[in-house]
């Protein structure tokens, strides 16, 4: 087994070297730390590939940026053919889009036909996983009725309880610009399986964590929290009284979807993917929890206007991918998660 992984030394890049090093005959990842320039030292990834060398057997990690379609289609042909590919690079910020459009659309949408061409001529029969997002259905999900609670908003009627299911549109609403570039990423790589019957998958996640994440303001929900917790700094809150629902998904659990989808793909497949009702937070309860587990207070401050596009309460239904994938489930609760983070966070902000 052969796997390619851009976005490698990312969070869920990094786990997937990991996890495949111990099953592969060899794990090819692609990161240029752009990470670092799109968020600055705070996002700069080269810690974790470091470490990714350090301590796989299998991995070789080349520096090629995801644009460049001659340097992509040069190390498919020379190390290839794959059996999986899983395409993580990206530009994750729903704000710096906003400041960069060009480079949001170049990384998110052409960097994606650029692999999904590479595969096509050089690794047809690889299992293509595409690291998509549940902000494809732009504000579409504030649409359904919600109710107030004390700590956090959630679905009013019993027939949305479990979540956003994939049947949920994804146009005729505000996306964000980061959301569209996603959008055009998610539909074209759906169409390369339709046309031309190769094996791929998009994963529309919910927020992805873990203690391998260089969280920062603009992305990283949970792990920036507890950083910022434990930094004793003040974390920013916008709109909806802090009472926004996410659902999280640790970046193991996405590791064992992905391996699921290869031993049994499917063509042009699309599934929600997160942490689902078990695992949803608002940020409020967010901060009670790293409170008790840190003993620090949390400090925040409140701003009134929300993030355009930005979801009010979203969790993912994982009903779809549970039923495709039966021996498939989740091993990381909600609160092992946050004691992760936080042990991770106090280890690399001592060192």
């Amino acid at each position: 087994m052969k796997v390619f992984i851009t976005g490698s030394s990312g969070l869920i890049g990094s786990e997937l070297v990991s996890y495949f090093d111990l099953r592969a005959q060899s794990v090819i990842g692609i990161d240029n730390n752009m990470r670092a320039d799109f968020f600055g030292p705070e996002g700069d990834t080269r810690w974790n590939l470091r470490r990714l060398m350090q301590s796989t057997r299998h991995f070789r990690a080349y520096d090629i940026d995801v644009r460049d379609y001659q340097a992509l289609h040069c190390v498919l042909r020379e190390e290839g053919p794959f059996d999986l590919i899983v395409h993580c690079a990206a530009q994750p910020s729903h704000d710096l889009a906003a400041r960069r459009p060009l480079d949001d659309f170049a990384v998110n949408a052409t960097g994606t036909i650029n692999l999904l061409e590479a595969t096509h001529q050089l690794s047809p029969d690889a299992v293509f996983v595409h690291m998509s997002t549940n902000k494809v259905y732009g504000d579409a999900p504030n649409e359904l009725l919600l109710k107030e609670l004390p700590q956090r908003w959630d679905y009013a009627r019993d027939e949305d309880f479990q979540g956003i299911t994939e049947q949920m549109r994804i146009d005729a609403s505000q996306h964000s610009i980061f959301g569209a570039s996603k959008v055009a990423a998610d539909v074209m790589v759906q169409e390369y399986g339709h046309y031309f019957g190769m094996r791929t998958c998009c994963l529309r996640c919910g927020c992805l964590t873990g203690p391998n994440h260089s969280g920062v303001e603009l992305h990283g929900f949970l792990s920036y929290l507890v950083k910022v917790q434990l930094q004793e700094r003040t974390y920013q809150i916008y709109g909806y009284k802090g009472k926004q629902v996410r659902d999280n998904i640790h970046s193991y659990d996405v590791a064992t979807a992905i391996e699921a989808i290869y031993r049994n793909p499917g063509v042009a497949e699309v599934y929600n993917l997160g942490g689902g009702r078990a695992n949803s937070c608002s940020i409020l309860e967010a901060f009670e929890t790293v409170e008790l587990l840190a003993g620090k207070k949390m400090h925040c401050q409140y701003h009134e206007q929300p993030r355009q596009g930005d979801h009010i309460c979203y969790i993912s239904n994982l009903a779809r991918f549970q039923h495709h994938y039966p021996e498939w489930t989740i091993t990381h609760s909600l609160h092992n998660i946050f004691v992760e983070l936080v042990s991770a966070w106090y280890n690399r902000l001592k060192s």
